[in-house]
């Protein structure tokens, strides 16, 4: 499996990967596109028929990519004494089940430090692995709600709205698997493994950034700001002839915004002649900018804007987004064959090594593996015998 992915970062680095849902999968998935050997360990019995449509759909065959799949009955003693084989040879452990659930299992960090101290366990929760919200469940409209995202974004007035996509989950996958790349780094040094933790909660403060920075610097709570930006004006989607557009002058932008846009009585007048002026002014400022853009068309204003270098840009749907010609170059797209699902695309990574690449980049990319579909090779691999399988199946175990 790994002869050719010796030149990949993570080549040598065996992953056992317990998650569900998409925090989880997101921190593996970057770690497997590097390289990394990754087993998928799901539950033996579960209702693989019901799960089909799901299995062979877009988003799970996106996010499981280059693992392989075991089925492994975690509760069973059986079970438990092959993860702890498997666990003593790996690298990482990821998981992001409730905080209690791992320790119910006897799959925590504690445990398997005793067989592996090498070992690098990282865990994703809701709110973090103690304190008083620890055990409730959490998905990434709550904590999209709880850390203050949903009354940022929206227009004002019109009540909270969430994100369309998930993006606590997704910040909460990358920053695990950030962590789990620095263990490993550390591990070199030290010689010990470590436990990386994070949350959907605070990845998902930690995503608000400079809104967060407004409240912890200045006590000023940001409000909502629709389609503009919430410090900078004008900044934000404006109408034209035909549609919208995304304009974002700076403020040395701001002459050049004015004389390509027919705008250059704006540049000494008094309201908009600052950058606080222009900001005290947001809403008087759009109306003016928009008399101008609505007299053309989306595509002219994107040539002649970016010609004068003012950043301005379209506003996609996704088939448009796969379609423009910035993007195919980019190769973000990345081709896999599927058994279930003959030649797919997927979204490949948005990171590049010039002599290291990740598996996009290399050609090899691998689809989303079927349920359970490398049970017996694993076993096999591990030292199972024929018999010890056919046992194991027997008592569903696996």
């Amino acid at each position: 499996m790994t002869d050719n992915r010796l030149g990949q970062v993570l080549s040598h680095i065996k992953v056992l990967d317990l998650t569900r849902a998409r925090s989880g999968p997101t921190a593996v998935r970057q770690l497997a596109d590097w390289g990394a050997d990754v087993l998928k360990i799901e539950t033996p019995g579960a209702d693989a028929d019901a799960d089909l449509g799901q299995r062979h759909g877009p988003d799970f065959q996106n996010l499981h990519r280059n693992k392989q799949s075991m089925t492994l009955d975690l509760k069973a003693d059986e079970g438990r004494e092959i993860f702890y084989r498997m666990a003593k040879e790996a690298d990482v452990v990821v998981e992001n089940m409730r905080p209690s659930v791992k320790h119910r299992l006897k799959v925590d960090y504690e445990t398997l430090k005793m067989i592996n101290p090498g070992i690098v366990y990282g865990s994703i929760s809701g709110f973090g692995q103690d304190g008083p919200y620890a055990e409730r469940p959490c998905l990434d409209q709550i904590a999209q709600g709880m850390g203050g995202h949903m009354l940022v974004t929206g227009v004002p007035g019109d009540g909270p709205m969430r994100s369309g996509a998930a993006i606590s989950d997704m910040t909460a996958g990358i920053l695990c698997a950030n962590g789990i790349a620095l263990a490993l780094l550390e591990r070199e040094r030290s010689g010990e493994g470590q436990w990386v933790q994070t949350s959907l909660l605070e990845a998902m403060i930690f995503l608000l950034d400079f809104q967060a920075a407004r409240w912890l610097v200045d006590q000023e709570v940001p409000p909502q700001q629709g389609n503009h930006h919430p410090t900078i004006a004008p900044m934000g989607a404006f109408r034209t002839q035909d549609g919208f557009i995304n304009i974002a002058p700076m403020p040395n932008h701001w002459p050049a915004f004015c004389k390509t846009t027919g705008l250059e009585a704006l540049i000494d007048e008094p309201k908009y002649s600052s950058f606080d002026a222009r900001v005290a002014h947001r809403a008087e400022l759009i109306v003016e900018i928009e008399k101008a853009t609505t007299q053309k068309s989306s595509d002219y204003w994107i040539e002649a804007l970016n010609e004068a270098r003012v950043p301005c840009g379209p506003i996609y749907a996704m088939d448009q987004v796969f379609a423009d010609p910035q993007i195919v170059h980019s190769g973000i797209a990345s081709k896999v064959r599927s058994s279930a699902r003959g030649e797919i695309e997927v979204v490949g990574q948005p990171l590049h090594l010039t002599r290291t690449p990740n598996r996009h980049d290399a050609g090899l990319v691998t689809p989303a593996p079927d349920y359970g579909e490398h049970t017996v090779d694993v076993l096999q691999r591990y030292g199972y015998s024929d018999e010890d399988i056919a046992a194991l199946k027997k008592d569903s175990v696996v």
